[in-house]
């Protein structure tokens, strides 16, 4: 199972320079996480997309949910200053979709993109479509039930259903240009600030942020710039 906090005896119990390897949710993500222990932190620079349910109990969710639309869920952090009644009308407003010009091929994974979101955006969380509402054309997002996100205000934006390529890759290969849809007022706004994340992904795919994590009652005042997630018991710090 996977925690949406670190309890405090992981921190404490482990020696420094040792390794704690631990599938976190944060942002409407479940990422394998290899942590170091630090004096003061647990630090990581690799971390990769795993499925794990999430754990109860001692460490309890702090994820919120909330219904945009009929179909559509949003799933958010308690720390984050989100809103679902001010979506309620997002799907009836402006919509805009902006293509990216990145592509991938069959199979090729992009979860990169979401997790440079959560080193860059504040409002990353994600949306829940049933069947229902991709079929009536509601919203398209690249994964039905777990799709990365940015919200803001009463707008919000998505990365969308991948589109076939015109042309074929270099050695024939099927490909599909990946882009992002945006709803409401801030519409085009969200939407490309996705894009810029694609982009950054398709710099080099391989690259992630550096993901530390300091205790919620010791966190220092001089952390390193990046976007901080509060938890129950850690203070996380997304560096891009």
């Amino acid at each position: 199972m996977g925690p949406w906090d670190l309890p405090p005896a992981w921190f404490d119990q482990l020696a420094p320079g040792g390794t704690l390897v631990v599938p976190l949710h944060w942002r409407g993500q479940a990422r394998s996480i290899a942590f170091t222990r630090h004096d003061t932190h647990l630090r990581a620079e690799n971390s990769q997309l795993c499925g794990f349910i999430p754990m109860i109990g001692i460490v309890p969710t702090g994820e919120q949910t909330g219904t945009v639309t009929k179909d559509v869920a949003l799933y958010w952090d308690a720390d984050q200053n989100i809103d679902a009644a001010e979506l309620q009308d997002v799907f009836s407003g402006p919509e805009i979709t902006i293509w990216s010009g990145v592509f991938v091929v069959a199979n090729e994974p992009f979860d990169h993109i979401w997790l440079w979101l959560t080193a860059t955006e504040p409002g990353t969380c994600r949306i829940d479509a049933e069947d229902q509402a991709i079929e009536a054309g509601v919203c398209r997002p690249a994964f039905a039930y777990r799709t990365p996100t940015i919200v803001e205000g009463e707008s919000l934006a998505y990365l969308t259903k991948p589109r076939p390529a015109d042309q074929p890759g270099p050695h024939g290969e099927r490909r599909y240009e990946l882009g992002a849809t945006g709803h409401g007022p801030a519409a085009a706004r969200l939407a490309e600030r996705i894009v810029s994340q694609i982009r950054r992904f398709d710099r080099d795919r391989s690259a992630q942020p550096i993901i530390t994590s300091y205790p919620a009652d010791r966190a220092e005042e001089t952390r390193p710039a990046g976007i901080v997630i509060d938890k129950s018991h850690v203070r996380l710090v997304i560096t891009s």
